[in-house]
């Protein structure tokens, strides 16, 4: 008899039954007032919400949903358990009225969850209360995204961002570990930027040692294209990718071999919260390129921006998450479907927000990468987005 693999120990759906059991949303006689501007006990407000839509993707990449984890026998939510596009819609509505302006769609991979579009124009209708529309965005590996294009943009969706850790195709095979070719991203890119979906920005995950030899071809390839790279720090998410710090490589070090290349200048920050330095490319004459484009860098690991954090987490079966480093979350779904009112939906979270100190990244920096990943458990990127 062949002795059971040693990552079923840690299987993924016992980490949702702990996040449930542990859940500490507040019974709703505790809830508290609601307060203008919402705030967290760091002074934080409520601006961002990330919405997970399904726990399913089609890529395999080591440092999200590694194949040995996450092989034919795992088990997914069944969808009794994922909240519906009328229960998303609620929660988000809520959000909304407590400061959210900006809505991120994620996964897994977000284009598996059938009819998405319908999330998306119900979304769209939503308004701040100041009636402003929301920033409503996707996050996506982009292998269906030729496809869905133009029915995501007809839906309301303002812009896109995709997933690509690198041109090579040999490279980007061995990441994604499903033979997905890097042409047909590639292509669904462009029929992002044809379908009016903008700007389109791209995430590329560095590891040293697996893709960072790619991060000057990729800057050469998206400057001047309109596509905003980011490059992102390898981070300790969740329990299953094998995280190690000597596989991070700074994001000084990428600007390092950047400007080995190209003039660069850095940018000042769009708003608080911002997770990415902004750098501008140069022209001949060292004045800022608009025509170039701009890229930036991600510092998750090496510069925690917890101070400015202002993003919460709703998971696909309703667990709300206040840090991508969560071990616990907060269960909305069993309050939705309890028959709670509105008022008492958004007096539930308001309550959690405002109790709430997570800051995992600045504990790491103090702690020392290695002491901080050694603790408890904690949730998977692919089951409430990055």
């Amino acid at each position: 008899m062949t002795a059971p693999r040693s990552h079923r120990l840690i299987p993924l759906h016992d980490q949702r039954t702990l996040a449930r059991a542990s859940a500490m949303a507040l019974p709703l006689a505790e809830a508290l007032p609601l307060a203008r501007p919402l705030q967290d006990r760091l002074a934080r407000p409520l601006r961002d919400l990330r919405i997970s839509v399904t726990d399913r993707c089609n890529f395999r990449c080591s440092y999200c949903m590694p194949k040995e984890v996450f092989d034919k026998d795992y088990l997914y939510l069944p969808q009794s358990a994922l909240l519906s596009f009328e229960e998303i819609e609620r929660v988000a509505r809520q959000f909304v009225g407590l400061g959210v302006e900006k809505i991120r769609l994620t996964g897994g991979e977000p284009l598996l969850r059938k009819n998405i579009e319908r999330l998306i124009a119900q979304l769209a209708q939503l308004r701040t209360p100041d009636g402003r529309a929301l920033d409503l965005t996707l996050t996506t590996n982009g292998s269906l995204l030729r496809k869905k294009a133009q029915a995501l943009r007809e839906a309301g969706l303002q812009r896109i961002t995709v997933s690509l850790d690198g041109l090579d195709d040999q490279v980007f095979k061995r990441m994604n570990d499903v033979d997905f070719p890097v042409a047909d991203v590639l292509d669904g890119i462009e029929a992002a930027k044809a379908a009016g979906l903008g700007p389109i920005k791209v995430n590329m995950v560095v590891q040293r040692g697996v893709n960072d030899h790619e991060i000057i071809p990729m800057a050469r390839h998206f400057r001047g294209s309109g596509v905003v790279l980011r490059f992102i720090e390898y981070m300790d998410v969740g329990a299953t990718n094998g995280w190690r710090m000597d596989q991070v490589l700074p994001s000084a070090q990428v600007i390092e071999r950047l400007q080995s290349v190209f003039a660069l200048a850095p940018l000042q920050a769009f708003a608080p919260g911002e997770t990415a330095q902004r750098w501008t490319y140069l022209d001949a004459a060292g004045r800022p390129d608009p025509a170039a484009g701009e890229i930036g860098v991600i510092s998750s690991v090496t510069q925690a921006f917890c101070a400015d954090c202002n993003r919460a987490r709703l998971s696909t079966e309703g667990q709300l998450y206040l840090c991508l480093f969560a071990s616990q979350g907060h269960d909305l779904r069993s309050l939705v479907r309890s028959g709670a009112d509105d008022a008492a939906l958004a007096g539930a979270i308001a309550s959690i927000w405002a109790q709430r100190d997570d800051r995992y990244s600045m504990l790491r920096a103090a702690m020392g990468p290695d002491t901080a990943s050694s603790g408890a458990r904690r949730v998977e990127m692919s089951y409430i987005g990055g």
